[in-house]
Order: C-alpha cells, then structure tokens, then sequence
C-alpha cells in the first residue's frame, strides 16, 4: 500500500469522523447544537495540528523518536501561570475571567521563556546545546511543577477546582475570539515554517551529516525551536496540556508510513491526530458521557504506548 494511498485512508476516516461529531442526535436543532460543535472541531484541528508538527520537528532534531516538546517545560509553565494568577489575584480577576487576556499572556509568558532559554544556551556554537537545552527544560519543568504544587495547597479550596480544571486539556467552552487569534498565529507560524521544510530530511541524518550538506545547521535548528515552542504554547494555552498526544500521533504515523520523507510524515501525524482527538472526543460523549476528559484519555493510551518504545528500544540496544 503506497504512503499517498495510506493518506487518502486517513483523510477519507477524519472526514467521516468530523461529519459523525457534528451531524449525530442533532434531531433537526442544528441552529443551536452546531455552532457549538464546530468551533470544538476547530479548536480540535488547530490543537492537532499544533502538536503534530511540532513533535515531528522536535523530534527530528533531536533524533529521538521518544522525547516530545512537554519536556521544555511549556506545560508545567502554563500550569504555573494560571495557579500564580489564581494565588496572587484570585478567580474572579479579570485575566481569569476574561479568556481573551487569559490566553494571550500565557502564549506571551510561554514564547517568552522559550526564547530567554534559547538565547542563553545557544550563545555559544557546540554539539552538546540540544541535549543541554533538554535537560534544563526537564529540571524548570520539575521546578515550575513544584512551585505550582506547593500553592496549590495554600489556596482557597474552591479555587482549586479552578486550577485543578486548567490541569487538563478541555475542548469545550471555547471562545470563538480565541480560535481567531489562535487560528491567525498558527497560520503566520506556518507560513514562517515553510522556508525549513526543505531541511527537515536532511536534519534527520544528523548534525555532521547536515552541515556537510551544506545546512546552517545551529541557525536551522534555533528558529525551528522557536516554531515548535509557539506551537505548543498556542494548542497549551488554548485548550491545556495534552502531554503524550504526540507521542502517540508522531510514532503511530512513523510505524504506518515508514518513511523518511517528512512531507509524508507531518501530513500523517496531523490526519492521525485529528482521528485521535475526534474519535476520543465522541467516545468521552457517547460513551463515558463526559465522566472523564479527554486529556486523561490521551495520556493513559499515549503513556501507555510511551513505556512500550522504552521496551522496545532497550531490546534494540
């Protein structure tokens, strides 16, 4: 079966399950039930996308099948903000109450500490930078993970549930405001994007393979972090944290296309996370009827998937 084939499956099955979220038990109200619907779909496209592509890019430069852009730190900071929000200015201030603000200081305070990052560990050229920049991701991500625990125990309890919701991703109650203004950054990020598409194959060989190619490798590699950390700051801020999505996605897509070609490989991940995240969303309503999230369903499957490559890996080596 072709990779172009596999595509043509997976674009027919997102648009099936797209069309079965929006027009199933609709019983003729369709002025009132599908507004809402659609700006969920939105939202689960964007958040989607987002992630994909930026896993695909994480982990090409890093070459690494198993490591996602989480461990930055975005998400543990995007929790940190809306607890310190909460501890400092209580839940009824009006950036927690307003969504619009909300969501455009976290994406500016999450670029912000990306870029702060980047700059002070790529000062210097040297082949150690990435897995440097991994590791103080994962120590501020443990910190941020810290400092948001201990006020959470300080809070008033009520609050809490507050906080405790931002914990995970929520496609529902989304404002069409925020897909504007997310939609609008995501397409300008894009559009940024396209001019390094053409050194992603290359960038899988490797950092010596790819400078003997000819790539500037350290100006490649810093602004597609810089694309990688918007992206996950714009789907973390828009809907919350969804850790192993795409890990789950990524290497699902790997395992079906088999393929070093990225232009195969970012067009599967995305397909393959849409059907995720549309077919989770109907079984959370259809099935659990909203007893859970679909976060908390993400992250067993994708953990779940996360300690069999481990597995796998450690039989390889």
């Amino acid at each position: 079966m072709s990779n172009k084939f596999k595509l043509i499956i997976l674009s027919s099955l997102s648009i099936l399950l797209i069309l079965i979220f929006l027009f199933y038990q609709t019983s003729g109200n369709w002025a009132y039930i599908l507004p809402g619907r659609i700006v969920k779909i939105i939202a689960i496209i964007l958040t989607g996308f987002s992630i994909a592509v930026s896993t695909v890019i994480f982990q090409t430069i890093t070459n690494n099948r198993i490591l996602t852009p989480s461990i930055l730190g975005l998400d543990s900071l995007y929790l940190l903000i809306q607890t310190v929000l909460i501890f400092l200015l209580g839940s009824m201030n009006v950036v927690m109450l307003n969504k619009n603000i909300n969501f455009g200081l976290s994406v500016v305070l999450m670029i912000v500490f990306a870029g702060v990052l980047y700059k002070v560990l790529f000062r210097k050229e040297g082949n150690n930078n990435i897995y440097f920049l991994l590791l103080v991701g994962l120590i501020f991500g443990t910190f941020f993970q810290s400092i948001s625990s201990f006020m959470q125990v300080l809070i008033d309890p009520n609050e809490f549930l507050i906080v405790q919701d931002r914990m995970f991703a929520s496609f529902n109650n989304i404002q069409t405001d925020l897909l504007v203004f997310a939609t609008i950054a995501i397409v300008l990020v894009v559009l940024y994007l396209w001019r390094f598409l053409k050194y992603l194959d290359v960038l899988a060989l490797g950092r010596e393979e790819a400078i003997n190619l000819g790539v500037k490798y350290d100006y490649v590699v810093k602004r597609l972090l810089i694309i990688v950390a918007v992206f996950i700051s714009i789907s973390t801020a828009l809907v919350g944290p969804i850790t192993f999505l795409g890990l789950l996605v990524v290497n699902v897509a790997y395992e079906m296309f088999k393929t070093y070609r990225h232009s195969y490989l970012l067009a599967g991940s995305v397909l393959v996370s849409i059907v995720a995240l549309v077919g989770g969303s109907l079984i959370v309503e259809r099935v659990f009827t909203f007893s859970t999230t679909l976060s908390v369903i993400i992250n067993f499957i994708g953990g779940a998937y996360f300690i069999y490559l481990l597995l796998k890996e450690n039989k390889s080596w």
